[in-house]
């Protein structure tokens, strides 16, 4: 068997941040930062998967954890509960970001640009995003690292808030696919017991995974179930609809599944992640804003270019982007 490619050296000299700045913003966890201040690899985006990721990285390399603000960074390296298990991350804030050998994007889909010019400062050999949607293009205009990619990842994780705060729950082992070029990430992710590999045919992964967002995401935030319910009645009938009518779309550009196939597929991942909270349902729970524009959003584009007409995904998008609405004037009506 060959063996995977070893971590490369960065091209250029390492820069550390200064004392103050390390000790203000930065706190060791079982890995200790490197001692040039450039870590091998860095994850922008502190939420359930990004916490997740680190947490099993924890041990085994050590990883820059970037918040978006100082206040974040101290919160996190205060500890944080990630699977039963007090976690204490590398953390920084955006503006002080280090240097890093790969970057792994995990923002929402709406942060992208930001989080790419946070990249492109750290001076890494490669930008990966695991976001959901599409944003492989917005990342490449904003960062011009020699690999600027995106990838897919099905790991499942959701946060809550507890009686000690924050806690971060594992809450489905999937699988995590990265284009060529990100050997390198491949192979830490599975070091940590992560399932993850190269997939050559990286675009036809992301059609899949889309297919499976449209589906599984908006549902699960307008039911407020777990991913598992959508397989029961009366969900599963909604869900299975998605999927068909997604499909013809996807396949226009490039998806090469059948319907049997589709919605084996979308079942599978449903019944893998069947604890976890969706994203669209964490975020309508927290008040926050969705990624229904960048989900179903993004596959309602594609069928405009091809004329094509959706009207249950149309319908979705509509009664989430309502929910949204009714949380932002909940939340005007607490400032005033």
């Amino acid at each position: 068997m060959k063996e995977p490619p070893s971590l490369p050296v960065a091209p250029s000299p390492p820069v550390a941040p200064s004392p103050s700045q390390a000790h203000a913003e930065a706190r060791s966890g079982a890995v200790a930062r490197p001692a040039s201040g450039r870590f091998p690899l860095a994850i922008i985006g502190p939420g359930a998967l990004g916490l997740h990721f680190a947490a099993r990285l924890d041990g085994i390399a050590p990883v820059a954890l970037i918040a978006r603000d100082a206040a974040g960074a101290a919160r996190l390296n205060a500890g944080v509960e990630v699977g039963g298990h007090l976690f204490h991350p590398n953390a920084f804030a955006a503006e002080r970001a280090p240097e890093a050998d790969w970057v792994i994007v995990l923002v929402k889909a709406g942060d992208t640009a930001a989080a790419a010019s946070t990249a492109a400062r750290m001076r890494p050999l490669g930008v990966l995003s695991l976001q959901n949607g599409l944003t492989g293009e917005l990342l490449r205009a904003h960062c011009a690292a020699r690999h600027v990619d995106q990838g897919i990842t099905t790991e499942g994780a959701y946060r809550e808030q507890g009686d000690h705060g924050e806690r971060v729950h594992p809450a489905g082992a999937g699988e995590t696919l990265v284009p060529p070029g990100f050997e390198a990430v491949a192979e830490l992710l599975a070091r940590a017991g992560l399932r993850a590999r190269v997939e050559p045919d990286i675009a036809h992964a992301r059609l899949a995974k889309l297919l499976v967002n449209v589906a599984i995401n908006p549902l699960a935030a307008l039911f407020r179930v777990p991913n598992g319910a959508l397989l029961d009645p009366p969900h599963r009938v909604l869900l299975d609809t998605l999927v068909r009518e997604a499909l013809p779309v996807l396949r226009a550009h490039g998806l090469e599944l059948d319907e049997a196939a589709a919605i084996a597929r979308v079942h599978a991942v449903a019944r893998a992640t069947a604890a976890n909270r969706a994203s669209m349902l964490q975020d309508l729970l927290a008040g926050r804003r969705t990624e229904i524009d960048a989900i179903t959003g993004a596959l309602l584009r594609m069928a405009a270019r091809t004329g094509t007409e959706l009207p249950t995904h149309r319908a979705v998008e509509v009664l989430v982007r309502a929910l949204e609405s009714r949380n932002a004037e909940r939340t005007d009506r607490v400032g005033c």
